[in-house]
């Protein structure tokens, strides 16, 4: 569906931004780093960019491949969707913070807060190519 295609690159695209970008305190409401930075919007657009990534799956484009046609841009879409609620809900926990004092980090922490901005640039680079060639294999 053309729908879940759009979704997929905006919310590739954004959620690469989101994770690229670094949070600056004191930023002015009037500032756009202010919408950036502002966690619930963080939150809603990680959700919304691991359901894309699950129904990209789902549902393919006319005349593509199903299911391999939208793999690469449905799981980096899950996997920035979910470093985003990870990122969210792990400043909130109420539980000792473990990922910079610890010598050791969980899995989930190594994969979604250590290599972050990893993510985005590949979330912005995946929502360009698959911009640029809707059709290609794998893109």
């Amino acid at each position: 569906m053309i729908q879940f295609y759009f979704l997929s690159i905006f919310c590739n695209a954004v959620a690469g931004y989101m994770l690229i970008h670094k949070k600056e305190p004191g930023t002015q409401k009037n500032d756009i780093t202010y919408v950036v930075d502002h966690d619930t919007l963080r939150l809603i657009l990680g959700i919304m960019s691991i359901t894309t990534g699950l129904f990209k799956l789902l549902s393919a484009v006319q005349g593509d491949v199903p299911v391999i046609g939208d793999l690469i841009p449905a799981l980096v879409g899950f996997t920035s969707g979910s470093a985003l609620v990870f990122e969210y809900y792990g400043a909130r926990s109420n539980l000792p913070q473990t990922s910079m004092d610890s010598p050791v980090p969980t899995t989930m922490e190594r994969l979604f807060v250590m290599h972050k901005k990893q993510i985005g640039f590949l979330a912005l680079g995946t929502a360009v190519l698959h911009f640029l060639f809707p059709q290609a294999l794998l893109i």
